[in-house]
């Protein structure tokens, strides 16, 4: 066939070529795998100080923390910490808490800055052992993580705890930790 007509079925056929290896290059991008792992978990400890008050008067504060970490999503995770912190003023009073909560993350190389809101239980030791009685709380607080390794994180974090329904003042421990974290990915299972 000359003419017109020729013309016209050539360029079906190189549509019709074009559009097929378009599909193609589209349902094999719908076949790569969406993610590489279900997550990334870290577990860590540190030294922790910090500020409070009891029976109104201020009290500087030392001890320890230990967490995990578990982001499941990008820029989304939840954290898990413990901390127990005493005056060196009074040995028999000290501040131990147990917080559970979400966290939001961003990574830029290897420093990680990420804010959190956490909820828990506090216990607290009144001084000379007098009563030890635990409070409901809540926390907000922030920080970053730097990847010294693959595998190793170290940490600043920062907390505002606010203590509800403590008598005489509510003690708003601010805590503020330095510590390290193992990190590991989790990998999917092989079929």
């Amino acid at each position: 066939m000359n003419g017109p007509r020729a013309i016209h079925i050539h360029q079906l056929r190189a549509l019709a070529l074009l559009v097929a290896c378009c599909l193609a290059a589209a349902a094999r991008a719908q076949s790569m795998p969406t993610a590489s792992r279900p997550g990334d978990i870290q577990f860590g400890g540190g030294f922790t100080f910090g500020r409070s008050t009891y029976n109104f008067n201020k009290l500087s504060l030392t001890g320890g923390t230990a967490y995990a970490t578990f982001d499941k999503r990008t820029h989304w995770g939840f954290e898990a910490a413990f901390h127990q912190v005493k005056p060196s003023s009074d040995p028999t009073i000290y501040e131990r808490t147990y917080e559970l909560g979400p966290r939001f993350y961003l990574t830029r190389g290897r420093l990680a800055p990420y804010g959190k809101v956490l909820i828990g239980r506090g216990v607290y030791n009144f001084s000379g052992n007098i009563a030890n009685i635990a409070y409901n709380l809540y926390t907000v607080g922030g920080g970053a993580d730097f990847a010294i390794t693959p595998t190793i994180n170290l940490r600043a974090d920062y907390e505002l705890q606010n203590w509800l329904s403590f008598p005489l003042a509510t003690p708003h421990p601010s805590l503020f930790t330095i510590g390290a974290a193992y990190h590991f990915r989790i990998f999917p299972k092989s079929r």
